[in-house]
């Protein structure tokens, strides 16, 4: 299988994020697609795809905002990584505001994603090699892999959270579309719901998007994910969370995983994105699900027996020690 990974990916290393309460050391660290290399052979450098498949996902001025924002905080007096702290709970309102701080607020929904000044290089590398990966499927590849990191599934059209700036699953599944498939199934299984992906989407009927995730009830992003969210607009009935309780093991998680392959196939479906979480683990410090690792290669052969073309992109996974395995038995599944 065609693997794609950018050395740019390793660069955006911030030292905190704010969890539960207190500044703990950042999760999602460049060891993480260190030991996934490691494990799989290595990754091909992508290639460039510029700028246009993203910003036929994100919106321009976000963009703009990732590019400048390390920059602005820097000049206004700040020592550490930009970090936002104050949201507009009640609505954004579509205001023109200049200060650092509002717009922190204004593109972000969590604190647990600083834009320290290698992270527009290192998410845009993360992007190129999704869009490497798409490509290869394009040109007739069944299966192609994307370590993307940092991840996408959390990031909307114009925020970000949840460790990502720029959803790579979102903008994997538009150039699809655009290459000429009708109609692109997006599945998700990382533990957490893709937010950001359902959003993007909400309202779209050419792209179905099918998660299998902790409840949000319980579980980050908590607002997002829950049963009765199906879409609207053109886009209702193009949307499907199956949430789960902790503790999931495999067989739970298949049928539901199960559930999610018949709606895609329901759909009609011509290609497949696959944002995959190794957060699913039993031993994830994160999270509180319960699958092993050769229960990946199960869920791998599962989809891979819809027979459609699918472009993998890597979504979570903190346990970095098991972290290489577990991708590896996924992409032996296929």
């Amino acid at each position: 299988m065609k693997r794609f990974f950018s050395p740019d990916q390793l660069a955006h290393a911030p030292a905190l994020e704010l969890h539960n309460g207190a500044f703990t050391p950042y999760a999602e660290i460049p060891a993480r697609a260190e030991r996934i290399l490691h494990a799989i052979g290595g990754a091909d450098t992508p290639p460039d795809h510029g700028e246009a498949p993203i910003h036929a996902v994100h919106d321009t001025d976000y963009v703009r905002f990732l590019k400048e924002a390390p920059a602005a905080w820097a000049a206004a007096g700040r020592p550490s990584d930009p970090i936002p702290y104050a949201f507009p709970i009640v609505g954004r309102r579509p205001l023109r505001l200049e200060r650092i701080d509002a717009l922190m607020g204004r593109y972000a929904f969590d604190a647990t994603t600083p834009i320290t000044p290698a992270t527009w290089n290192s998410a845009y590398g993360s992007a190129q090699s999704a869009l490497a990966a798409t490509h290869a499927v394009l040109a007739g590849e069944r299966a192609a892999f994307a370590l993307c990191r940092p991840p996408g599934h959390h990031a909307g059209a114009d925020y970000c959270g949840g460790y990502c700036h720029l959803n790579v699953a979102a903008i994997a599944a538009q150039a699809a579309r655009d290459a000429g498939h009708a109609r692109v199934a997006i599945l998700d299984i990382d533990y957490h719901h893709g937010n950001g992906t359902q959003d993007i989407f909400w309202e779209r009927g050419d792209v179905f998007y099918a998660s299998v995730h902790a409840d949000p009830a319980t579980d980050y992003p908590f607002y997002w994910g829950h049963a009765d969210e199906a879409g609207e607009g053109d886009g209702t009935g193009a949307t499907l969370n199956l949430p789960l309780p902790h503790g999931t093991t495999i067989d739970a998680f298949r049928a539901a995983q199960a559930q999610a392959l018949d709606a895609i196939t329901t759909f009609g479906a011509t290609l497949l994105v696959l944002s995959f979480g190794a957060d699913t683990w039993e031993g994830d410090p994160i999270s509180h699900f319960a699958l092993r690792t050769p229960d990946y290669a199960t869920l791998a052969r599962d989809i891979a027996g819809l027979g459609l073309p699918t472009i993998i992109v890597m979504e979570g996974g903190y346990a970095v020690d098991a972290l290489g395995a577990n991708v590896a038995s996924l992409l032996s599944g296929f």
